[in-house]
């Protein structure tokens, strides 16, 4: 898996996951609309992703175009697989009676995990 990213670091692949490549800039300017964040703030998250090879860089010109190494969906699912490893001991059901108990499923959530489970089961 790959190595884990704060929820600042977070913010930042969220929009190059979005759109890529950017720059420095181009990541703070859609980062601003969410964040108080300087561009400094932003230069340093995206030299912390790229130490962790989640962001790749390139050379343009004077500037540094920024990409994502990881894909979404494959990142999303390490995190919740390294989830519910640690908190519940690698079986999902524990997780979705943790959650259900404690009134955090909507009657529009528990139809489409039934939903997803006609669909599994074909």
């Amino acid at each position: 898996m790959t190595e884990r990213i704060s929820d600042a670091e977070h913010a930042v692949m969220e929009v190059l996951w979005k759109r890529a490549p950017l720059t420095a800039t181009e990541v703070a300017d859609q980062v601003v609309q969410q964040k108080d964040w300087s561009l400094q703030t932003v230069k340093t998250l995206l030299s912390r992703l790229a130490a962790k090879a989640v962001v790749g860089t390139e050379r343009d010109g004077r500037r540094f175009l920024y990409s994502p190494l990881v894909e979404r969906d494959d990142y999303l699912t390490g995190v919740s697989r390294n989830f519910v490893d640690r908190l519940f001991g690698g079986k999902v059901m524990p997780l979705v009676a943790h959650l259900a108990e404690a009134d955090e499923l909507s009657a529009d959530d528990i139809r489409e995990i039934e939903e997803l489970l006609r669909e599994l089961k074909k």
